[in-house]
């Protein structure tokens, strides 16, 4: 089982379930937790691989990670702590796992929130994607990962966010590295049906107005979807609960005290 943490709230019922991106793991949310045991109680998780959740032994001999497999890892998670239904917050990665356990398990989501979403993976993304593939078997998986960060965040007021995400991917293994990126190769379709289908459920985007890759992609599938909304935080990029955590905090925690 994953690795994870818990805060109970000594009144509130309700869960919010923190589900961080590749490479990083549940500290990356260390300037949520404070806030959000004020009003909720909180599970944070090391996703399969990452900070405390070392690899079983049976993923040593199973190469391919898929999203369907990562996302019962988390409901494994819930269903320990006999946790019914849950807000979910996710960053980057994390909002795919995030959308994709919506969709299987609809009735274990209260609302969403989807910060530094993906939902589409524009040319030079792909094109970045195609590289990682060609490369990745050869080149230290540190520098690959530093360069993308670098390529996703790019700006002097990115830095904090590449800085936490290159710290922390430093505990992964080279193997458990190209696992998950295999599976970021291969998300276009699943992207696409996301994009295709209005789940229906509650949902937030929150984007950093710097996140050019991913905010075009966002304001379309949010004009089109019911039960969506798009908050936009200026100077910002794509890591916006590091970059611009009061903001990120405030808004988010509003929009789950509608449901």
């Amino acid at each position: 089982m994953l690795n994870y943490s818990l805060y109970r709230h000594p009144e509130h019922t309700d869960w919010v379930t923190f589900v961080h991106g590749a490479g990083g793991s549940s500290s990356i949310w260390f300037k949520q937790v404070r806030e959000f045991r004020k009003h909720f109680n909180v599970l944070l998780l090391d996703l399969r691989g990452h900070g405390n959740s070392k690899p079983a032994l049976k993923d040593a001999f199973n190469s391919k990670y898929t999203f369907d497999s990562i996302t019962e890892d988390i409901i494994s998670v819930i269903d320990n702590e006999k946790i019914k239904k849950s807000h979910f917050v996710g960053i980057s990665l994390g909002t795919i796992l995030i959308r994709n356990l919506a969709e299987k398990y609809p009735n274990r989501v209260q609302s969403m929130i989807m910060g530094g979403a993906i939902m589409k993976l524009n040319f030079r993304s792909q094109v970045l994607m195609r590289l990682g593939v060609v490369f990745k078997s050869v080149i230290p998986y540190m520098l690959l990962y530093k360069f993308f960060a670098f390529i996703i965040m790019p700006k002097k007021n990115h830095k904090q966010s590449r800085l936490l995400f290159a710290n922390e991917a430093k505990k992964l293994y080279q193997k458990e590295f190209v696992r998950w990126f295999r599976l970021t190769s291969e998300i276009n379709p699943l992207l696409r049906f996301f994009r295709a289908k209005d789940i229906k459920i509650p949902t937030l985007y929150v984007m950093g107005e710097e996140d050019y890759l991913f905010l075009p992609s966002v304001k379309k599938v949010v004009a089109a979807h019911q039960l969506s909304w798009l908050y936009v935080i200026q100077n910002s990029g794509h890591v916006v609960n590091v970059e611009q955590p009061d903001i990120f905090n405030k808004e988010t925690i509003k929009f789950i005290g509608k449901y």
